[in-house]
């Protein structure tokens, strides 16, 4: 496994290739490394189901700057999402890895869960880096803290629509904006995706 994060100039590309080529990439943090296995695509201020279309405020700040930094929420006050930010109010949801290491401290921090359980969620993932709403606008490229580093690219990628998102404009919910390892057993509600 490689230790020197992706540079910066890698993230701000288009938000679906960033999606894409995220599956196989690994998030570290201390002792801890997993794989990413599904994300989803938010496409801006445009896309009815991103955080921007309503405009700027201080919890979406992350994601109008810079890209290569994180975008931490609170979700339902329970889940804290890792997003990663490719610019002008656009970012990645990082919805399901695999460990890689560190397995007794994610084991831990998820309440002794093993298995697919583990991550197959972005709360969870979330959970397994011991993130919080504090790491928003972290700076990902940077060594130390939380990283994205390279990893090996899926062989299967598989797409489907984005989940939870019942609310969004008809276009904006049958997008197919979410990307998976189709080869993993670490991706969540694998039904709508082909």
């Amino acid at each position: 496994m490689q230790h020197n994060p992706l540079p910066q100039s890698w993230y701000a590309q288009s938000t679906v290739l960033v999606a894409r080529d995220l599956i196989g990439r690994h998030l570290k943090r201390g002792r801890v490394v997993v794989r990413i296995t599904e994300t989803e695509a938010y496409l801006g201020p445009d896309d009815s189901v991103c955080h921007t279309s309503m405009g700027r405020t201080a919890r979406n700040a992350p994601m109008w700057g810079p890209a290569g930094h994180a975008y931490v929420y609170l979700c339902y006050g329970l889940h804290n999402m890792l997003n990663v930010v490719t610019g002008n109010g656009a970012a990645v949801l990082i919805r399901a890895a695999e460990p890689v290491a560190g397995l007794s401290v994610i084991c831990s921090r998820r309440g002794g869960k093993d298995g697919p359980a583990l991550l197959t969620g972005p709360g969870k993932v979330g959970q397994a880096l011991g993130l919080s709403t504090e790491w928003s606008g972290h700076a990902l490229f940077k060594a130390g803290g939380l990283m994205l580093l390279p990893g090996a690219a899926a062989t299967n990628l598989v797409c489907g629509p984005r989940i939870g998102i019942d609310y969004a404009d008809p276009s904006d919910r049958e997008a197919r904006l979410r990307f998976a390892d189709g080869e993993s057993r670490w991706v969540s509600q694998r039904n709508r995706l082909a």
